[in-house]
C-alpha cells in the first residue's frame, strides 16, 4: 500500500507565483528520483473552524492562503530512498534555504503517512 508525505503550508498571496514555480521544479525533481506522484493544491473551500481547521493549523495571517500538498511513494522504504536522493540533488540547493522559501517554513506542518484504505 502507498506511503504519503503530506504538507500544509501558509503562503502569502503575493508569493503564490513564486511558490508555484518552486513546486513545479521540486515536483519534477521528486518524480525524477522515483516519487509516484506529486500534488500541490491551493485552498478553495477552507474556512476557519470553531475548534480547529487548516487555517488555524498554520496560524494563517491576512493576505495568505493554505497549500495542501502530498507526495506518493510505494512504501516508507521507497520514500526514504527517494527523499535521500532528492536532498542530495544540487538543483534544490537555493530552494532549501529558509530565506529563499516563498512561505514561512516555521508554520509548515508535515509528516509521513502509511496507507490505510486504497480503493
Amino acid at each position: 500500500m502507498a506511503y504519503v508525505d503530506g504538507f500544509i503550508v501558509p503562503v502569502p498571496l503575493e508569493r503564490l507565483p513564486d511558490y508555484t514555480r518552486m513546486a513545479r521544479k521540486a515536483g519534477r525533481i521528486w518524480r525524477e528520483h522515483g516519487a509516484l506522484a506529486f500534488f500541490e493544491s491551493v485552498a478553495d473551500d477552507v474556512k476557519p473552524g470553531k475548534w480547529t481547521s487548516f487555517p488555524q493549523s498554520v496560524k494563517l495571517k491576512p493576505g495568505e492562503t493554505v497549500m495542501f500538498s502530498y507526495i506518493v511513494f510505494r512504501n516508507r522504504a521507497h520514500r526514504d530512498k527517494v527523499n535521500a536522493r532528492v536532498m542530495q540533488d544540487p538543483r534544490l540547493g537555493d530552494m532549501m534555504q529558509p530565506q529563499c522559501m516563498p512561505f514561512d517554513a516555521k508554520r509548515m506542518i508535515y509528516g509521513g503517512f502509511k496507507g490505510l484504505v486504497d480503493l
